[in-house]
C-alpha cells in the first residue's frame, strides 16, 4: 500500500494514500526513474508488440492521472497508452524538489527509458502544465517525440503586449498559489475553495467533472507534500516559465515535431489576437479553439480531443 509521508506539527508521520480509482482496461505501476517512485496508469497493447506509436498523456493542475480517464478507452483501441502522474501529484513521489519544467522533463525521459521505450518516438497529449512538460520535450528531445497536442498553452512564443499582460490578470490565481503559506493554506486546508472553485467554474460542459472527480483531486492536495509540491510547481511557473516566454527565452528554439495547439473558448488564452509569435519557430503548428468548451478539454470534449490528436498522428507517420 502507497503511503505518503507528512510533517505535522513538527513531527513526521505516514499518511496512507487512498486507494487509486478503478478504470476498466487500465493497470497501474510504479516505476522507479532515479530516486523517484513514479505512478503511471497503462492500457492498451504491449508497445512492444505494437506497431503504433505509443500515447503518452501528461495531466494538467490540479488534477492527475484520473483526468484522462475519458480518452484513454479512445485511444487505447489500437496503441499503447501511458499516462503518468507527474511528480508530486497523484500517486507518484511528492520529494521537496525538483518541480521545474526541466527536471519534469527529465523525470518524463526517464519514464520512457525505465519502459523500455529509449529506441522509439511517443505522440505527446499535455493538458496545462503538462502541456508545458510535453512542448519542452519536443524541444529538448526531439527524437523522442512524433507529435504534440498542447491544451491550453498555444506555444512558447507569446508576443508580450498589454493586451496579454491584462489577460494573464484573468489567472490571478497563479501568484497566489506561488506564495508558499498562502498557497499550501488554500491548497489543503478548509473546504480547499481555490482548487474546487477552480474545478467547478472553469467548465463549459455540465457534469464534464461530477462530485467524485473533483473529490478524487482533492483528496490528494489535502496531503501537505502534494500541496507543497503544487505550490513549488507554480512558483516555478510564475517566476521562472512564464517570465521567460515573456522575456523570449525561447526566441532561439524551434519545434520540429508536428503539432496541434487546442484551446476552450472559456479559456483566458482563447483570444486570437493572443496567439501570434509562432511563426518562424514552428515547422508544423496549428492552432484550433473549441467554442463549446472551457479549460479542462480532456473532460468536456474528449472525442474531439481524440478526433483531432488523431489527425496529428497521421501528419506525424
Amino acid at each position: 500500500m502507497d503511503a505518503t509521508r507528512s510533517r505535522a506539527g513538527g513531527a513526521a508521520a505516514l499518511i496512507e494514500a487512498p486507494a487509486v480509482p478503478v478504470l476498466d482496461g487500465v493497470r497501474h505501476e510504479d516505476v522507479r526513474v532515479g530516486d523517484l517512485r513514479m505512478h503511471v496508469a497503462r492500457a492498451g497493447p504491449d508497445p512492444a508488440t505494437s506497431d503504433a506509436t505509443p500515447v503518452l498523456l501528461l495531466h494538467g493542475f490540479p488534477e492527475h492521472w484520473w483526468q484522462w480517464r475519458k480518452v484513454i478507452p479512445l485511444l487505447a483501441t489500437d496503441r499503447a497508452v501511458l499516462c503518468p502522474d507527474l511528480r508530486g501529484s497523484g500517486w507518484t513521489d511528492a520529494p521537496d524538489d525538483g518541480y521545474d519544467i526541466g527536471t519534469q522533463v527529465a523525470d518524463v525521459v526517464g519514464l520512457l527509458d525505465a519502459l523500455g521505450l529509449g529506441l522509439g518516438r511517443v505522440h505527446v497529449l499535455g493538458h496545462e502544465c503538462g502541456a508545458l512538460v510535453a512542448l519542452r520535450l519536443a524541444l529538448d528531445h526531439p527524437t523522442r517525440v512524433a507529435s504534440v497536442v498542447s491544451m491550453t498553452v498555444p506555444h512558447l512564443w507569446l508576443r508580450r503586449s498589454a493586451r496579454l499582460l491584462a489577460t494573464l490578470r484573468k489567472v490571478w490565481f497563479d501568484p497566489l498559489l506561488a506564495v508558499p503559506g498562502l498557497g499550501l493554506s488554500l491548497l489543503s486546508r478548509g473546504r480547499q475553495r481555490l482548487p474546487r472553485h477552480l474545478l467547478t467554474t472553469h467548465v463549459k460542459v455540465p457534469g464534464a467533472i461530477g462530485p467524485r472527480d473533483v473529490e478524487l483531486y482533492l483528496e490528494r492536495l489535502r496531503e501537505p507534500v502534494r500541496a507543497r509540491a503544487a505550490v513549488a510547481a507554480h512558483r516555478d511557473l510564475v517566476m521562472r516559465e512564464l517570465s521567460g516566454v515573456l522575456r523570449g527565452a525561447y526566441a532561439g528554439r524551434t519545434l520540429e515535431v508536428p503539432t496541434v495547439a487546442l484551446l476552450g473558448a472559456g479559456d483566458s488564452l482563447s483570444d486570437v489576437r493572443l496567439l501570434g509569435g509562432y511563426e518562424g519557430h514552428a515547422a508544423d503548428l496549428t492552432i484550433e479553439i473549441f467554442q463549446d468548451a472551457g479549460h479542462f478539454l480532456p473532460e468536456e470534449r474528449p472525442e474531439r480531443v481524440v478526433d483531432v490528436a488523431r489527425g496529428v498522428f497521421a501528419r506525424a507517420a
